[in-house]
């Protein structure tokens, strides 16, 4: 007990001062940090004894010397421009606070819309934050979600009034700190809420100096109204010394759409937990992943679609790429309430192991309630096919550039989905990079 009470307080060191600093905010903010404070220190850290993380250790979170940075370390606005988004609406956070002085933003938003971080939000825009914020991600059992909760200051907000379309991206950059004397935290807390019948688009990139050991412990809200359209994607390219866990919650009232494409190939160990509440009639949810893991990294999606109404739909398919010793595991539970009659719903999760050490565990499930359904699930592991790849050898090209092509065709039916084109294109460079013989790849597409 003595060493759990340590761990807590290493990650909860210098929290008096942090809120005192903050006391001034509105209530429920503060309230918010309150309850968030009091569930983690009542969770603690999970552990492989609990069925949610019996894959995945958090040993060296839970017991490692992570500092919070009193203030975004310094960062040039090279550091920035590569992972820059064309025509988007641009907001950088370092350490998971607002440095505007890094953001260039190519296009002027529609009257009434509000990218700012949240730190921002919650003085100029107190209703509008009160009405959502810390209203879906759930606590009680997440307990890096409360981590997250406690430590609540500043992170991204996104808000689009009702009927509003945002034709450019909103881009949210999250840069981790730069190597150190100590290996940093940061909590950024992201909320984005489009109102009834309106539209956007948002790229979350969360990115890190190479080489640089820190943890993110992240949260984002999605709100999505009545009839509303969310485009959302997350690009995980973390140092692959960092950690990074974070929790995502979207909330759809009917008929609207969110689709969410998850791209992860950084972090020394990234837990995502996605979670949807379709909280409507005929609500369309569709999430998209693919992770790549080589090294010893190891990444782990939860994932949980909860369909309360009827004549809703959703779909997932994640694809996962693990070469040398990586370890990945999918957990998919697609929940259908009593009254979710009509529901449509497909998960999928397929992999594809490079080496013999790489390891995958996956677990796609349905509970059902309700009697006039169309639920399928599924999972596929599997090493690429010799015959496959003696096709591609008679024809005259290489063995290696063959296995390349193979491993860019099983990737391509997930980045075929991306309706963002400058996302969709930069992935497919990125794997060109990757791949052995990717010069040849790019010519046989």
């Amino acid at each position: 007990m003595d060493a759990v009470r340590d761990t807590l307080a290493s990650h909860l060191a210098g929290y008096e001062t942090f809120a005192r600093g903050l006391d001034r905010q509105p209530a429920h903010v503060v309230a918010l940090r309150r309850n968030g404070l009091e569930r983690f220190s009542t969770l603690g850290f999970p552990t492989p004894r609990q069925e949610a993380w019996r894959k995945t250790n958090v040993r060296r979170i839970a017991q490692g010397s992570f500092v919070r940075s009193p203030r975004p370390a310094a960062v040039d606005r090279a550091r920035v421009a590569p992972f820059a988004v064309p025509g988007a609406v641009e907001l950088v956070l370092v350490g998971g606070r607002r440095v505007a002085a890094l953001e260039r933003s190519a296009t002027a938003l529609p009257e009434g819309v509000v990218v700012t971080s949240l730190a921002e939000a919650i003085i100029a825009y107190p209703a509008l934050v009160e009405a959502h914020l810390g209203r879906y991600a759930p606590i009680d059992e997440h307990p890096f979600a409360a981590l997250n909760q406690a430590w609540l200051e500043d992170g991204a907000f996104v808000y689009v009034p009702r009927g509003v379309v945002v034709e450019a991206p909103v881009h949210l950059l999250l840069l981790g700190d730069q190597p150190g004397e100590h290996a940093s935290v940061s909590y950024p807390r992201n909320l984005i809420v489009a109102e009834e019948s309106s539209q956007v688009t948002v790229v979350e990139t969360y990115a890190g100096h190479s080489g640089a050991h820190y943890f993110t412990c992240s949260v984002t809200e999605i709100v999505a109204g009545e009839n509303a359209v969310v485009d959302h994607y997350k690009l995980q390219e973390e140092s692959t010394d960092a950690f990074h866990i974070a929790l995502q919650q979207s909330h759809q009232a009917r008929a609207s759409n969110v689709f969410s494409h998850s791209l992860s190939h950084g972090g020394a160990l990234v837990r995502n937990d996605i979670r949807a509440m379709l909280a409507g009639e005929g609500i369309e949810c569709t999430l998209n992943g693919l992770y790549l893991g080589r090294g010893q990294q190891h990444v782990d999606h939860h994932m949980w679609v909860d369909h309360a109404f009827p004549h809703c739909h959703s779909y997932e398919l994640y694809k996962g790429v693990l070469e040398d010793r990586a370890h990945a595991v999918f957990n998919g539970t697609i929940h259908v309430h009593q009254d979710a009659q009509k529901t449509d719903a497909k998960q999928s999760n397929r992999n594809l192991l490079l080496s013999d050490q790489a390891q995958v565990s996956s677990n796609p499930q349905l509970i059902i309630f309700a009697d006039d359904v169309r639920c399928t699930h599924g999972s596929t592991t599997g090493h690429l096919e010799d015959e496959a790849i003696f096709y591609l050898r008679s024809r005259g090209i290489s063995e290696q550039a063959a296995k390349s092509l193979l491993t860019y065709a099983f990737a391509a039916e997930v980045l075929q989905e991306i309706r963002l084109d400058a996302i969709r294109t930069g992935f497919e460079e990125f794997l060109f990079t990757r791949l052995p013989k990717g010069d040849v790849v790019r010519q046989a597409v």
